[in-house]
């Protein structure tokens, strides 16, 4: 827009002068590099001017002084430099040019020579010629120049809607989507500000400004309307968003021209962003039902067999001295151990249910501490006495002077579950083995058995919750919450637990901690 200073300059001189008529062409030139302002285009316009005054001077200085050309090859040279001005710059230049070569024409190559003689038919001739010229050379570069404006407004508006949907069809949540879509609309197009209208919930989103600068009832009688609707502000336009034949909402965009077919490929762009998120949600909360249903069917699975053994001796014991049976104190005493180790039993499921959900929930905060591998390898043994009265724990390959970063008491407690799971699974009388290595600025602890392996079919899910081995759930105690419980404290660590295994030859199960260098 020209600034005020010019307001006088009438239109139609400010059109020939090539200062445009007050209105800025959606994307043309002048609308991207708006800030060279108004005083730049008549610097252009004076400087073109002077570039064909120079053209002309420079033609008739070199026709003068070499006299090998006619008057009819001076004349062709005029045109092609007047033809070359108004494809150059404009009409402007080459009226100029025009009347100026007409003139230096009549004057230096026209008998008589050095005089004018304007009302010769050749001078009307000539002029003629270079004015029609320069009118067609003008009208045709302007009209080249206007489809090149519309070709690169056309590829700047999909270079910026490319830009936008990488960012609206990476989202998840329909929520977050709409109310970061308005600022997104401002940020890639450098609009100044933008809104959104859903019918559902008959809620509005705006950006930063949006709602002074746009009207909200405007927004939503958008609905009502076919294609793209212009509002009473400059710049301001409304698009209803339709979802085949259904209308979901409208958007509304202020500051920036914008092309119909862009706004209604950013409104089909938005509705397809929309809904694409909500079934993303849609298939999360289905996802989230059937792992849902999956956990209970699998919580369920570990009461039906792992609450029912310990109940069931329980309560075969409690029935038993209710009954008017006669008890000695030793029969009394084994009775009583069974209820004692039944609710054990129960207490210590219970226990992994809450201690798995608070390492989930993040109530259990991990205190790092410096410590050696060799003292989480003495501090999980101590906590497996039980093992070492039936096999052996070699400790073959192990670094015990390595620092770690850990909470000895967490860590201990994974390192114990790997060797008391190991007991459970290894052939009798054969060995638990425990290696460490250093890799990658982390000790890697292995415990390795030699029992029957696991099925190809369980690695994948040995460490979801509840899960249990096909061919052990009925033979081995357990509730299938240790190895879970271990991950969860391993990746709280920043490490990481994986398992490997050879059907008929054992497993490793092996697990990370990083290392401490606080000292180095």
């Amino acid at each position: 827009m020209a600034s005020d200073h010019f307001a006088i300059v009438p239109m139609g001189l400010r059109r020939i002068l090539g200062l445009g008529d007050g209105r800025v062409e959606a994307g043309s030139l002048e609308d991207m590099d708006s800030a060279r302002g108004t005083s730049g285009r008549w610097a252009r316009a004076i400087g073109s001017y002077a570039a064909g005054l120079f053209a002309i001077f420079l033609l008739t200085v070199l026709f003068r002084n070499v006299r090998i050309f006619n008057v009819t090859t001076i004349g062709f040279a005029f045109l092609l430099a007047i033809l070359v001005a108004a494809a150059l710059s404009g009409l402007g230049t080459s009226l100029m040019m025009s009347v100026v070569a007409t003139l230096v024409y009549d004057y230096y190559f026209i008998p008589p020579i050095n005089e004018w003689n304007v009302s010769d038919p050749q001078n009307w001739i000539a002029l003629t010629a270079f004015v029609i010229t320069s009118l067609v050379g003008s009208t045709l570069s302007e009209a080249v120049r206007r489809q090149t404006r519309r070709a690169r407004l056309q590829r700047r508006e999909a270079e910026q809607l490319y830009t936008l949907s990488q960012r609206l069809l990476s989202a998840g949540d329909s929520l977050a989507l709409c109310k970061a879509l308005p600022s997104d609309i401002v940020y890639a197009f450098g609009a100044k500000a933008a809104a959104l209208y859903l019918t559902e919930g008959e809620t509005v989103f705006h950006s930063p400004n949006g709602s002074q600068l746009i009207d909200a009832g405007r927004l939503k009688s958008a609905l009502l309307h076919e294609g793209v609707q212009t509002g009473s502000n400059e710049g301001c336009y409304f698009v209803p968003l339709h979802l085949g034949t259904k209308v979901i909402g409208s958007l509304s965009t202020a500051g920036v021209p914008l092309s119909d077919a862009t706004l209604e490929s950013l409104g089909s762009l938005i509705t397809i962003a929309i809904e694409r998120a909500r079934a993303v949600e849609q298939v999360e909360k289905i996802d989230a039902l059937r792992e849902n249903e999956r956990l209970k069917s699998a919580l369920l699975d570990a009461i039906t067999h792992e609450f029912r053994t310990p109940l069931t001796s329980m309560k075969v014991s409690v029935t038993a001295m209710l009954s008017d049976l006669q008890f000695d104190r030793e029969q009394c005493r084994d009775l009583l151990t069974m209820i004692d180790e039944g609710c054990d039993r129960l207490d210590q499921l219970i226990g992994e249910v809450s201690e798995m959900s608070r390492l989930e929930s993040g109530e259990i905060k991990i205190h790092f501490a410096r410590h050696s591998a060799g003292e989480l390898i003495d501090a999980a043994i101590s906590d497996c006495g039980s093992v070492l009265n039936s096999r052996r724990i070699e400790c073959g390959g192990v670094n015990r002077e390595v620092a770690i970063s850990a909470d000895l008491f967490w860590a201990a407690k994974v390192l114990g579950h790997l060797i008391a799971n190991a007991n459970l699974y290894s052939t009798p009388g054969r060995p638990i083995t425990i290696r460490t290595e250093t890799k990658q600025g982390f000790v890697i602890f292995s415990v390795a058995d030699e029992g029957p392996g696991i099925d190809q079919a369980d690695l994948g899910r040995i460490f979801e919750k509840f899960y249990r081995g096909q061919d052990h759930r009925f033979h081995v105690p357990g509730t299938g919450m240790g190895l879970p419980i271990s991950k969860a404290i391993v990746e709280a660590h920043g490490g990481a637990i994986s398992v490997t295994s050879k059907p008929g030859e054992g497993s490793v199960f092996k697990f990370s901690l990083p290392i401490d260098r606080s000292l180095e």
